[in-house]
C-alpha cells in the first residue's frame, strides 16, 4: 500500500511539473510575440532606447484589477546583455497596487527597458521597486512623456491600442516556480542572467528575438 501511495504521489508531482513547464513555454511564446509587436510598430519602443538597454523585461497579459481596484499582476521574463549576445531569461512577476492612468483593456502587454547597468544587481534581486529603486517613465511611440533621465522606460499595448500608464510603486520579483520549470532547479535570477545558465531550447526564440532587435 505504501508503494502505491508513493507511486501515486510521484505521478501527481510529475503531472504538476509538466503542467508548470507547459504554462511557462506558452508564456515565453507570448513574450516573444509581444516584444516583436512592440518593436516593429512605429508606435512601439524606439530603436535608440532598445539599443541602449542593458536589460529587457517582457510581461505579456499583465492583468489589472476590476473597475475601481488598482491591483495588478503579471508574469514574464527578463534578459540582460552579455559579452556574446543576451543572457538566458529569468522568470519574473510584476505586481502593483495602482496603475495610475486607468486603461480600457483588462490585459496589458508590457515591455520594460532598463538603461542603467549599475542597477542590474538590484533589478535581479528578490524585490525591485519601480520609482524607488530606479526612476521610470513611459514612452510609447514618439511621446513627449519619455524622460531622457529615466533609468527605466516601459511600454504598454492593450486591445489594439498603445497605452500610457503609471507603474511607480510596482514591484518586480523572482518567479521561483517558473524558473524551476525552465531550469529544473531553484536558481536565483542573478545566477541565471549573470551566471553560466544555458538558454533552454524552449526559450531560444525569445532570446533570438532580443538579439535580432537589440543588436
Amino acid at each position: 500500500m505504501k508503494n502505491f501511495y508513493a507511486s501515486l504521489l510521484f505521478t501527481i508531482v510529475g503531472a504538476i511539473s509538466a503542467s508548470a513547464a507547459d504554462e511557462t513555454a506558452v508564456r515565453l511564446n507570448k513574450a516573444t510575440t509581444v516584444f516583436a509587436k512592440l518593436t516593429e510598430s512605429e508606435h512601439g519602443t524606439l530603436p535608440s532606447r532598445i539599443a541602449s538597454a542593458d536589460c529587457i523585461a517582457v510581461i505579456p497579459g499583465f492583468k489589472k484589477g476590476a473597475a475601481g481596484l488598482g491591483f495588478g499582476f503579471g508574469r514574464g521574463f527578463i534578459s540582460c546583455r552579455k559579452d556574446a549576445g543576451w543572457s538566458a531569461p529569468a522568470a519574473i512577476t510584476l505586481e502593483t497596487t495602482s496603475l495610475g492612468v486607468q486603461l480600457g483593456g483588462e490585459e496589458i502587454d508590457i515591455v520594460m527597458l532598463s538603461l542603467d547597468k549599475e542597477r542590474r544587481s538590484k533589478l535581479l534581486s528578490e524585490r525591485f521597486t519601480v520609482g524607488s529603486d530606479a526612476s521610470a517613465a513611459w514612452g510609447n511611440g514618439k511621446s513627449a512623456h519619455e524622460d531622457p533621465s529615466a533609468q527605466i522606460v516601459f511600454y504598454g499595448h492593450t486591445k489594439g491600442a498603445f497605452a500610457g500608464f503609471g507603474l511607480d510603486g510596482a514591484t518586480l520579483k523572482r518567479d521561483e516556480s517558473s524558473d524551476k520549470a525552465l531550469y529544473g532547479q531553484d536558481l536565483k535570477n542573478s545566477d541565471i542572467v549573470d551566471g553560466t545558465a544555458t538558454t533552454p531550447a524552449v526559450a531560444g526564440p525569445f532570446v533570438a528575438q532580443l538579439s535580432q532587435t537589440a543588436n
